[in-house]
């Protein structure tokens, strides 16, 4: 169950000597980006400098704000004509991320993919139900592309209809699914009230959100599958950065593909194995776009024990974040991302509170938001009016359905200090 076993299970030596001349690769790229050239002045270090793969700690780190201040192609190393694909991921206002790819950065991440499903057992015999964006998000792509370079019958149903969805399943004899964790408890649970069974399943692959083993537990139970974590960002190629073995005792970061650092999130030290902190990664293999020392702001820690399956370093399962990001149904929304969209309406005040529940298994977001004064004269059709505006312009930035209610101004609540706007009211996840 290996897709490339030589590098699957580099030797320390072997694999430390691969980084480094990846690494070194990867710095001279970023050469190419004016704002490492910036960075690399401003630390009075060049590329020349990094001799050993400790080094990179001479260097600043990368921010998602960065990235958003580049927008659109300000991180692209190579030339736009080299870039055959263009993906975005949430920013921290209403400008999300770009991230480009070349073709070789193209089958690089396909390439990850198939390791990973290769990894579980998955292959050419399999029938592969894809329940997820296909849209400017990395998560249907990816998948799809990895799963049929190993042969794999490919169903693309991107995301809703679960009805249709469990038919699928059904009449085709699927065999894998991949959808978020929330969503397959969702899909369970209409399955369970059609009576529908899933004899042909027997794998599931979740991602894009934390999941606790305890849903592990009852998917497992529900849907008749083996249940695999899958772990990856869209600055990291996207899905399939790091994936559950069959030993499912946590995920296997591709080191030949990635440099990874835990750190403390508030100084910055690096953390030995073991130390729980903010995921650092350092892309080995990226052509279009290099990145040096991205904090991820994913909380997790490098396992220090080795893997009955004998390949790579583990980290430990995502556990939170170390900002103040959301992850609603697989998609990244930031608090600042809902202020800059109602501060955009004269309609609204800037006082508002979002609310963030489990229902029907999947995660649902409502935002109070005060009235200005002089909008606030009761009339229904007047509201009804602004409170479409208010739902759609989220939408248009989020790209998530949120339900929102207009109150009276003055009437949420005033903070001295830094203001909670946000309740996530799902519990254990």
């Amino acid at each position: 169950m290996f897709w490339d076993k030589v590098n699957e299970t580099l030797a320390p030596g072997e694999l430390a000597k691969l980084q480094l001349k990846r690494l070194k690769k990867t710095l001279n790229s970023a050469n190419n980006v004016e704002f490492y050239r910036k960075q690399f002045s401003d630390a009075g270090v060049r590329a020349s400098d990094i001799r050993t793969l400790e080094d990179i700690r001479k260097l600043p780190f990368t921010k998602k704000q960065d990235l958003r201040s580049g927008y659109p192609f300000g991180f692209l190393a190579v030339p736009l004509n080299r870039v055959v694909r263009i993906h975005t991921t949430s920013g921290t206002t209403g400008k999300p991320t770009v991230v480009g790819y070349t073709r070789n950065d193209l089958e690089a991440w396909a390439h990850l993919i198939a390791r990973n499903m290769t990894m579980v057992g998955l292959g050419e015999e399999d029938v592969f139900q894809n329940m997820v964006n296909y849209g400017m998000f990395t998560g249907g792509l990816g998948f799809h592309y990895g799963a049929e370079k190993i042969g794999m019958a490919v169903i693309p149903s991107a995301t809703g209809n679960t009805t249709r969805q469990i038919e699928m399943i059904q009449d085709f004899g699927v065999t894998a699914i991949h959808c978020t964790p929330s969503y397959a408890m969702h899909l369970a649970e209409v399955a369970e009230e059609r009576h529908a069974e899933f004899p042909s399943l027997k794998t599931g692959i979740f991602g894009a959100e934390p999941w606790s083993e305890s849903m592990r537990t009852e998917l497992e139970e529900k849907l008749g599958v083996t249940a695999y974590d899958s772990y990856g960002l869209s600055e990291l190629f996207g899905p399939g950065v790091a994936f559950e073995c069959v030993e499912r005792d946590g995920l296997h970061i591709w080191h030949d593909y990635y440099l990874v650092e835990i750190i403390n999130p508030e100084t910055g030290e690096v953390l030995g194995d073991g130390e729980r902190g903010e995921l650092v990664v350092t892309p080995l293999l990226k052509e279009a776009m290099p990145l040096i020392r991205y904090r991820t702001g994913d909380v997790t820690f490098r396992m220090d024990d080795g893997c009955l399956c004998g390949r790579m370093q583990k980290i430990g399962r995502i556990t939170g974040r170390s900002d103040d990001m959301l992850v609603i149904r697989g998609i990244n929304v930031f608090p600042s991302q809902i202020e800059h969209v109602l501060l955009s309406l004269p309609e609204v005040g800037n006082q508002f509170m979002v609310y963030i529940d489990r229902v029907n298994h999947l995660d649902e977001m409502s935002i109070e938001v005060e009235l200005n004064r002089e909008y606030f004269h009761g009339e229904l059709q007047d509201l009804t009016r602004m409170q479409a505006k208010v739902v759609k312009a989220l939408r248009d930035v989020l790209e998530l359905r949120t339900s929102v209610k207009l109150v009276e101004p003055g009437s949420l609540p005033r903070f001295e200090g830094k203001a909670k706007r946000v309740i996530d009211r799902r519990g254990e996840i």
